[in-house]
């Protein structure tokens, strides 16, 4: 069962994100949703999933930090990492390239297009 791990610590994104990719839920796909950074780290090693979708403005550990560990410390890099961000103020395609990430998404998102991503990255027809 393919896994996507929502990271965000306002609960209503969390909620939102989550509602978007309901549908994928009835193509077997498990959603599971964490915080903050470290419970997000928990998560990746307890549930490997093949999707993170991260907000990069997290409490204690940012979304990059979290997205570094899991591509290059836990050396998970067919872990897809969709970072979600609401200010493209000092993010360039360096710095979240450097540590990993495969997407950059801003805030607020297009559901049609967060589940249409999703879907592809995880070879789900909707």
């Amino acid at each position: 069962m393919p896994k996507i791990l929502i990271v965000d610590d306002e609960k209503s994104l969390r909620e939102l994100v989550k509602e978007s990719l309901e549908k994928l839920e009835d193509k077997g796909v498990e959603l599971i949703v964490a915080e903050n950074g470290e419970e997000a780290i928990e998560f990746v090693k307890a549930e490997k999933p093949e999707l993170i979708i991260l907000d990069v403005m997290l409490p204690g550990m940012n979304g990059f930090e979290v997205c570094n560990i899991v591509k290059n410390k836990l050396g998970m890099k067919n872990t897809y990492v969709l970072i979600l961000t609401a200010s493209m103020v000092g993010i360039n395609k360096e710095n979240y390239g450097d540590v990993g990430a495969d997407i950059l998404m801003t805030k607020p998102f297009d559901p049609d297009e967060i589940i249409k991503v999703a879907a592809k990255i995880l070879e789900i027809e909707i």
